[in-house]
């Protein structure tokens, strides 16, 4: 069994804050980014994490960032601990394979999503109003249908519980109509071409997540890109429309979580062994799908 990495303590580096996920730090003129084998269930961080998931989500980032590097510049300054400041060297045991040194970028005011499928929370919209964030969708479509075009549907950031769905002309006068047109182009451009090599690999990118900054007065990808974490994940081959999908992501946790009726409120119970065992699987399973 790998360690298990639920928190780290860089002594004598900045900390700058503990997302559910990530530690970030502040080296010099960059952040340090770590992917923590945390999990979350329902805005809730449960009290055991999942062996490895850190270092899978930061690999599986790497590779989209790589993938769309022509598409749109992105944060990565090293992912090589040897290549970071001097600091961190002693830390190198701790960060290798789940740690990103990174520009600062100021991150956009809005979260990124874009969805091919009908799945999750734009499902339970369309099902009430037959439109998703605003969209009209045509009548008669069922849960997890692919759409007939991609959708961006962009979000509000919340720091505690759920991102709210906000409509396109809601991102304009937040972020202006400039900068809010070329975040929908971009986000349409990753997803089309990431959705392109998902597919080859016998995958479905059925939604996806993701963030942007500015730096240097230009427009950058940031944070985490197409993981289990922040994208819904489905096999082709098992693909049925119709009904929900099995996902190579964290169901197997929120199943378990709402069997024993947990009331979704901290403190959240500790997963057992199996539970763990099976996520950890899933993990895994994807990265080596997609990375292959």
């Amino acid at each position: 069994m790998q360690k298990v990495i639920l928190e780290t303590n860089l002594q004598g580096v900045k900390f700058i804050r503990r997302g559910k996920v990530r530690d970030i730090y502040e080296v010099e003129d960059y952040l340090l980014i770590v992917a923590t084998d945390r999990v979350s269930a329902f805005d809730v961080v449960l009290p055991n994490g999942i062996p490895g998931k850190g270092k899978i989500l930061t690999q599986i980032s790497l590779f989209w960032f790589n993938k769309v590097k022509d598409i749109v510049e992105n944060h990565i300054v090293s992912s090589n601990v040897r290549e970071f400041p001097e600091p961190l060297q002693v830390y190198g045991e701790v960060l290798e394979g789940r740690s990103m040194l990174v520009r600062k970028a100021k991150p956009l005011a809005v979260e990124c999503i874009v969805r091919g499928y009908l799945s999750g929370s734009g499902w339970n919209e369309y099902q009430k109003t037959g439109m998703v964030c605003g969209i009209k969708l045509p009548d008669g479509l069922t849960e997890s249908e692919k759409l007939p075009l991609p959708i961006y549907t962009p979000s509000t950031k919340a720091m505690e519980g759920h991102d709210i769905n906000i409509s396109f002309d809601k991102t304009v006068k937040i972020l202006g109509k400039e900068t809010a047109e070329k975040v929908r182009d971009l986000s349409l451009a990753i997803y089309k071409r990431a959705s392109d090599i998902a597919e080859k690999k016998g995958i479905i990118i059925a939604d996806t997540k993701m963030e942007f900054g500015i730096y240097d007065g230009n427009l950058i990808l940031i944070d985490e890109l197409l993981t289990p974490d922040s994208s819904r994940f489905w096999s082709i081959k098992d693909y049925k429309p119709g009904q929900s999908q099995d996902s190579f992501d964290k169901q197997i946790i929120r199943d378990y979580l709402i069997s024993i009726k947990w009331d979704k409120k901290p403190p959240a119970p500790e997963l057992p062994p199996d539970i763990v065992q099976k996520t950890q699987e899933r993990y895994e399973e994807i990265f080596r799908i997609l990375t292959s």
